[in-house]
């Protein structure tokens, strides 16, 4: 049997988020084409990794994005499941950012949502079936000082989400959105911004992961739309 083909982006490295997604659904009898910039870093998870290919793309530039989804639907096929977990976030004073950042976190963050969502869609109407799951984070429901111009993108992102779900979900085609309120134990978050915090602190990209799929896998009479993710000791 041909296996069904799933579309990851922001797949960064081996032990991460979005690697282990990738992870995830290629153990779970899926095709994965992992998208990402990092064209070296991709080449080591597709030999790591069995059934998961290396589509090298800056989501960020629309017409490669375009392009690499036209790939994979030649090489692996049309996918039946993405999961957008690319993020794009600049930090600083409101008053000294650069108006050119926004738009680049919105073209990432959202826009390529959009891109995904119109090239991949239509094959999972024909099917009758199909799953788009968006990560996100706390950033989506809430503006904070010096993280303006990546939470106005992600709630963006979050309601263009649900907009999809609204519109597409009584077609078979389940939209979720995962709000991740926590500091994710990645080999770049831990080291840099909580050394000496504990394993409790962290949620583990394994476990988002599994969550995602999950979800994208529930049975269609009791759908989520949109999940929260946080360690058992976290104050909310």
């Amino acid at each position: 049997m041909t296996r069904p083909v799933c579309l990851v982006t922001g797949v960064g490295p081996e032990n991460g988020t979005g690697a282990e997604i990738a992870r995830r659904f290629a153990d779970g009898g899926y095709s994965v084409a992992m998208l990402a910039r990092d064209a070296e870093r991709l080449a080591r998870l597709e030999d790591a990794y069995e059934n998961a290919t290396a589509f090298p793309c800056d989501v960020g530039d629309l017409d490669a994005l375009t392009d690499t989804i036209g790939r994979v639907r030649t090489d692996l096929g049309a996918p039946s499941i993405f999961v957008h977990n690319a993020p794009r976030a600049t930090r600083g004073p409101i008053l000294e950012q650069n108006p050119a950042d926004l738009e680049a976190n919105f073209r990432v963050n959202t826009t390529a949502l959009f891109v995904l969502a119109r090239e991949l869609i239509p094959a999972m109407l024909e099917a009758g079936k199909g799953a788009i799951m968006v990560t996100g984070n706390t950033s989506a429901t809430r503006g904070k000082a010096y993280w303006g111009f990546f939470a106005s993108t992600k709630a963006a992102q979050r309601i263009l989400s649900e907009s999809l779900a609204r519109e597409f979900g009584p077609q078979g085609i389940h939209v979720a959105y995962f709000i991740i309120d926590a500091m994710i134990d990645t080999p770049r978050t831990r080291p840099m911004l909580a050394p000496d915090k504990p394993d409790e602190f962290f949620a583990k990209p394994t476990a988002i992961a599994e969550e995602i799929y999950r979800v994208a896998h529930q049975d269609r009479s009791a759908w989520s739309f949109q999940v929260e993710m946080r360690p058992y000791c976290e104050q909310w």
